[in-house]
């Protein structure tokens, strides 16, 4: 069946025969009259999108989007491409590269099922090319030959008008654009529009039902003003309306007129800055409301366009007001519209909530802020607070538990591995041992800050003196479990250090019930702003780009969150552990019964912790005495522990456990793997080969070995006869920690308070300068005092 019969049905219902095919297509008022997919602010099935609540709605029960997330129900989409965007920087011609790159995302919508439709710019751009090149080819040869260039000068400049250009150009850029979207199959359309194409009610009408039937039947349409005759822009502000004196504005009419429910606005910068992005203290806002608009200082438009950043915020603001998204991005960065379509974070997305939330920029400084009104508090005012957080941990544990259940349910519904819904729990044991933490980390902090390292007297009357200070602000990321979240808080505030917190979405409840009670306690000494909750995902990439206001990032979590966190944060120092594969070597000297006790303690007593035993190297003396060997083993399993075998055991046993897949497996779970080593040699060389350098263990009775061991293994945690289990700040009498560092940097293994403070130089005199020294008027004494 050919597409015209097809179409038939259709076109009859639309009494398009009678008239033998009007000039405009036809009237699509029947057919797109009962658009429903939108309804006082519900979606139908149409989008598969639920009512999300207090919607802003325009006059028809429209409602534009309050997230970027939902942007991925959007069914009709308009792509407003700038001029400085799609035009080459010397304005004559296209930059095909950018402009095939966009027409390739626009198709893929297209074909996708969504309803496109494209305003573009460039036609003027267009027609100077193919002006210029008959400009040159009437040059006579003297000008030709002329180190001048005849095309550049304002007597030509007069000669290539504008609208001359627009009227040159049109059809070159159509031609283009139905040659390149033909490569995907997609049909486009050209529609030019004039300013009063708007304003009469009759011509309005019949542009409306134009393209609405050619995206019903999946024609693109590609509108342009049409300069060639389009007056000189005028204001119109008199009548509230949005004046079309661009194609930002002209954008913003036609996404309202037709109902889009997405207008992506192309430009030359990555979205909307608070002032200049040139200018110092500038920085891009991620999600912006209406009432920011009067904080924003506005720049020069390009000049190639013919509208500045100031026409594209107000040409989204009003068409936000009538129930369209908008999202203003670089039309320079790669896979933008596929990214925006997607919910990720690229560009400025315009949301009507006016209680968005405050930029983690703003976040950022305010907890620098906030950390020096900490640091200005006497040490036991900071105790005080970290008291009465403990006091609220006790008190209040029945809405934590509440709110800790909901996301254990959440787990359990979705499918969350045993081993990270394992990490989520809290009890209220473990709330009791939380607050007892905290009291511990109160007493040691009294004499943390300002504690003085070394004093030196330099020369007669010059004392110089080391003292403790905060890092400043950290951003510590953590996985699943909330209980990190009061220790991490506990351990900012008794060192004076500003926080951003950002736990993983499976504990959202537990973390904002727990948030609550820091931001209460803080709330004793004026401080409140010390320390933030980062709910989005979103927003870590661009904390990690704020050098200028965030010292040190400490991620806690999988290994491959901690790899990408390392990845993305090339100017902020990481701190932490990406894995956490930690060893128990059983030596031949070994006593039987206290292995036993210490390996099923290092598996067993939690195995989602990162301290917990991965693998097992049992020296070979043990393996040949099966006595040691099997009781080992067949406690491990009475246990529900899974074992794998390592490659010398697999090819050891004729029916033993599956063979590991690779030691570099960090388990989280009732599972380990099992090696067989010739001696202690080759069970370090192991350990530096597979490990992470995180904790690992010795069991043996011959002290000489045992001591060789601590000395050689290369990690921050080195034990004899102790489960790896100890790896712990509140069992090493640390107090609550931070996470567990595996770098060979000041802070390694568990980091507590210690390891959050840094130092500063304090040298006082009277009247001393370094020329004094040099000419050997004074003497340097530097005696330690």
């Amino acid at each position: 069946m050919s597409q015209l019969q097809r179409l038939l049905p259709r076109l009859q219902s639309h009494q398009v025969l009678r008239t033998v095919l009007p000039r405009r297509i036809v009237s699509a008022t029947s057919a797109w009259g009962n658009r429903n997919y939108r309804n006082n602010g519900t979606f139908t099935n149409m989008q598969k999108k639920t009512p999300v609540g207090n919607l802003h709605l325009d006059s028809r029960g429209r409602a534009a989007f309050q997230h970027r997330e939902q942007l991925r129900h959007a069914k009709r989409i308009v792509v407003k491409m700038g001029s400085a965007v799609i035009t080459r920087e010397d304005g004559y011609g296209l930059a095909l590269g950018r402009l095939a790159s966009i027409i390739e995302q626009s198709a893929e919508l297209v074909n996708a099922g969504h309803e496109v439709l494209m305003v573009t710019s460039g036609a003027v751009a267009f027609g100077k090319q193919k002006m210029a090149h008959e400009l040159l080819m009437s040059l006579s040869m003297r000008e030709t030959l002329s180190n001048k260039d005849n095309l550049r000068g304002d007597e030509v400049k007069a000669v290539l008008a504008t609208r001359a250009a627009a009227a040159v150009g049109q059809s070159g850029l159509m031609s283009l654009y139905e040659a390149m979207f033909a490569q995907y199959g997609v049909k486009v359309a050209q529609i030019l529009i004039a300013k009063n194409d708007f304003y009469n009610n009759e011509t309005r009408q019949n542009l409306i039902s134009t393209i609405n039937e050619l995206l019903h039947l999946n024609i693109m349409p590609i509108v342009n003003t049409n300069d060639a005759v389009s007056p000189p822009p005028q204001n119109d502000e008199i009548s509230k309306k949005l004046d079309i004196t661009d194609n930002d504005s002209l954008a913003a009419h036609l996404a309202s007129e037709i109902e889009t429910d997405l207008l992506i606005l192309m430009t030359d910068v990555n979205g909307i800055y608070n002032k200049p992005p040139w200018e110092d203290g500038s920085r891009m806002i991620d999600t912006f409301s209406p009432n920011m608009t009067k904080e924003l200082k506005f720049g020069k438009k390009s000049s190639v366009g013919t509208g500045g950043m100031d026409s594209k915020v107000k040409a989204a603001n009003w068409a936000l007001e009538r129930g369209t998204s908008v999202v203003i991005c670089n039309g320079l960065f790669q896979g933008a519209i596929r990214k925006i379509v997607d919910g990720r974070k690229v560009g400025t997305f315009f949301s009507p909530n006016n209680d968005i939330g405050v930029q983690v920029e703003v976040q950022a400084k305010s907890a620098r802020a906030g950390s020096r009104h900490i640091q200005s508090l006497k040490p036991e005012e900071r105790a005080s607070v970290i008291r009465k957080l403990a006091d609220l941990l006790e008190t209040r544990q029945t809405e934590l538990l509440a709110a800790n259940e909901i996301d254990i349910d959440e787990a359990q519904r979705s499918g969350t591995s045993q081993a990270l819904t394992a990490r989520l729990y809290l009890t209220p044991s473990k709330l009791a041992s939380l607050a007892n933490g905290l009291r511990q980390i109160a007493d040691d902090s009294i004499d943390m800050v300002g504690r003085v390292l070394s004093k030196t007297q330099i020369a007669e009357g010059v004392e110089l003196t080391q003292v403790t200070v905060p890092i400043g602000v950290l951003l510590v990321i953590f996985e699943s479990r909330p209980d990190c979240l009061p220790q991490v808080a506990a351990l900012a505030i008794a060192t004076g250090n500003g926080l951003l917190l950002k736990g993983g979405k499976e504990a959202t409840h537990s973390n904002k019930a727990l948030m609550s009670l820091v931001s209460e306690a803080l709330d004793t000494v004026g401080a409140r702003d010390a320390i933030y909750l980062i709910t989005r995902r979103d927003d870590i990439k661009d904390l990690l780009q704020l050098e200028d206001d965030i010292d040190l990032v400490i991620p806690r979590g999988s290994n491959e969150m901690v790899k990408t966190i390392q990845q993305q944060s090339a100017s902020i120092p990481v701190l932490g552990h990406a894995e956490g594969i930690c060893h128990v070597y059983v030596d031949k000297d070994a006593d039987l019964e206290k292995a036993v006790k210490i390996v099923r303690d290092a598996k067993v007593d939690y195995p989602a912790a990162c301290n917990a035993m991965e693998t097992l190297l049992i020296h070979e003396d043990l393996f040949h005495d099966t006595t040691y060997f099997t009781k080992i083993c067949h406690r491990l399993q009475s246990e529900g522990v899974k074992i794998n075998a390592g490659t010398k055991l697999a090819k050891l046993l004729t029916f033993g456990p599956p063979p590991a897949k690779s030691f570099k497996v960090e388990y989280s779970d009732l599972e380990c793997t099992i090696e067989i080593v010739e001696d202690m040699e080759e069970a370090i060389e192991h350990i530096h080969t597979y490990g992470s350098s995180h904790t690992d263990v010795i069991v043996t009775e011959n002290q000489e070995t045992a001591d060789n061991f601590l000395q050689t293994v290369d990690s921050a945690c080195v034990f004899h006869n102790v489960s790896s289990r100890f790896a712990d700040g509140y069992r090493l009498g640390l107090g609550a920690e931070v996470g567990i560092s595996t770098a060979r940097i000041h802070a390694r293994g568990p980091v507590g308070m210690e390891g959050l403070l840094t130092t500063k130089w304090l040298l006082r005199g009277d009247d001393a300068t370094a020329q004094e020294f040099t000419e050997g008027d004074k003497q340097f004494i530097h005696k330690n005092l």
